[in-house]
C-alpha cells in the first residue's frame, strides 16, 4: 500500500525524524490559509499523488508570496499531472502539501528496502540526492553505499555513522544524520514497510538534516497489524479494479495489454504473462486467485477481468494442487453466464479434479477453447485475439 508524501512525513515526525513544517490542502482557500499559518518567507506548493517525477512534470512550485501560493494552487488543483510514473493518462491532483521552504546546502539519498538476495533489510545511501536512484545505480553504482541489517539487533549506530561518512555528510552533522537514519529504520521495521525512501535528504544552511521528500510503501500482508496505516489509504489513487479485487483477497495488478489472465499462484501467473509475451501477445493483468479460492471468488475475479475495456480475450491457466479444477470451472461458467461473455476464452486445467473440471466446461454450452498445455493455451489465445 502506498501513502502520500505528507502522510509519510507525519509518520516520520512521530519517530523523531526531522521534516519541514507543512499542511495538506484540498482547496485553494486551504492552501492560502496553510501558507499563512506557516509564515515562511518561501513556501513550497507540492502536488500529492502516488507517483514520482512530480517536480519534473511541474508539480512542485516555489512561492515567495501568498499571492503566488494562491496562483499555483489554482493552476494545479483539479488538473491532470503526467509524470514518467503515471503513464500517459496521468493523475488528477486533488490535494496539495503546503510546506515551509528550506535553504538547501546539499542533497543526499537514503532508502531502505528488503534485499531478496540476502533476505535482509538493506539501507542504501548516496551523495547523488534528488536523482532517480535507478539512474545512479546504472551510471555510477560506485556512488551507492549499502549496509545490510541483522534483524536480531536492527540498524546499529556504527552502520549509520559509516554511511554518513561514506556519503560525505559534514562531520559536525554526523550525529544528526545517525539519529535520522536510526529513526528511519525504526519506521521501516515497526510499520512493516516494503520501501522507505528519502530523496532528497538535505543538509540546510542552518545545519539541519531533514527529509525534504518521503516515500513510504507498506506490506499489504501486514496491514492487519496497522489499522492506523489502513486509514491513510487513498482510493482515488488506486485502480478501481484493484480496489474491487482487494475486497475478495485477490492479487490483481492492472497492465496495459489486451489478454486477461486468471491463474492460481504468483509464480505461475508471472510465467503465464511471460509466455503470452513470448507468443506475441500482451497481458492485461496479473491475477492470482490463490490456492483456496471459492467458486464465488473465482466468479468475482472473472468479472474484474472483464470490467477492463482493453481486454479482448481471456486465458485461464490453472494447476490444481490445493486449488481444485472443478471449483475453477464452476466459477468460470458462473461468471461467463452472469456477464454474457462475448470474448474468446481459452482454459488450461491440470491437477486435482481435472477431469471433473473439463467435464463442467464441456457441458456448459459456452464457447470455450481447451488447451493441452500452458504454451498451447498462450498460443491459442494470442491467435484468437489477433
Amino acid at each position: 500500500m502506498n501513502i502520500h508524501e505528507y502522510q509519510g512525513k507525519e509518520i516520520l515526525r512521530e519517530y523523531g525524524v526531522a521534516v519541514p513544517r507543512g499542511k495538506v490542502a484540498f482547496s485553494v482557500e486551504e492552501a492560502v490559509e496553510a501558507a499563512k499559518e506557516l509564515g515562511s518567507p518561501v513556501t513550497v506548493v507540492k502536488v500529492q499523488i502516488h507517483a514520482g517525477g512530480r517536480g519534473k512534470a511541474g508539480g512542485v512550485k516555489v512561492a515567495k508570496s501568498l499571492d503566488e501560493v494562491e496562483k499555483f494552487a489554482r493552476e494545479i488543483l483539479g488538473k491532470t499531472l503526467v509524470t514518467h510514473q503515471t503513464g500517459p493518462e496521468g493523475k488528477v491532483v486533488k490535494r496539495l502539501l503546503i510546506e515551509e521552504g528550506s535553504r538547501i546546502k546539499k542533497e543526499y539519498y537514503v532508502g531502505l528496502v528488503v534485499d531478496r538476495q540476502s533476505g535482509r533489510v538493506v539501507m542504501m545511501a548516496s551523495e547523488e540526492g534528488g536523482m532517480e536512484i535507478e539512474e545512479v545505480a546504472a551510471k555510477t553504482p560506485e556512488k551507492i553505499f549499502r549496509e545490510t541489517i541483522d534483524p536480531l539487533v536492527g540498524l546499529l549506530p556504527f552502520q549509520a555513522r559509516r554511511l554518513a561518512y561514506a556519503i560525505n555528510i559534514p562531520k559536525e552533522l554526523n550525529s544528526k544524520a545517525v539519529k535520522f537514519m536510526m529513526g528511519l529504520y525504526r519506521v521501516f521495521e515497526e510499520k512493516d514497510c516494503s520501501v522507505a525512501e528519502i530523496n532528497p535528504l538535505v543538509v540546510t544552511e542552518e545545519g539541519e538534516v531533514i527529509a525534504l521528500d518521503a516515500k513510504l510503501n507498506f506490506d499489504d500482508n501486514a496491514l492487519y497489524r496497522h489499522p492506523e496505516i489502513q486509514k491513510l489509504r487513498d482510493l482515488d489513487e488506486e485502480d478501481p479494479k484493484e480496489i474491487e479485487a482487494s475486497k475478495f483477497d485477490l492479487s490483481y495488478i492492472a497492465l496495459d495489454g489486451n489478454i486477461g489472465c486468471m491463474v492460481n499462484g504468483a509464480g505461475l501467473a508471472m510465467s503465464t504473462m511471460d509466455i503470452i509475451k513470448f507468443y506475441g501477445g500482451e497481458p492485461a493483468n496479473f491475477l492470482d486467485v490463490g490456492g483456496g479460492a471459492s467458486k464465488e471468488k473465482v466468479t468475482e475475479a472473472f468479472k474484474i477481468i472483464l470490467s477492463d475495456e482493453k481486454v479482448k480475450g481471456i486465458y485461464v491457466n490453472i494447476f490444481g494442487g490445493i486449488m481444485k479444477c472443478d471449483v475453477i470451472a464452476e466459477g468460470v461458467v458462473a461468471a461467463a453466464r452472469e456477464v454474457g461473455l462475448d470474448k474468446p476464452l481459452v482454459v488450461r486445467l491440470e491437477g486435482t479434479n481435472v477431469e471433473l473440471g473439463k467435464k463442467i466446461l464441456n457441458e456448459s454450452g459456452l464457447n470455450i477453447v481447451a488447451a493441452e498445455s500452458m504454451a498451447d493455451g498462450a498460443e491459442k489465445i494470442v491467435n484468437l485475439v489477433k
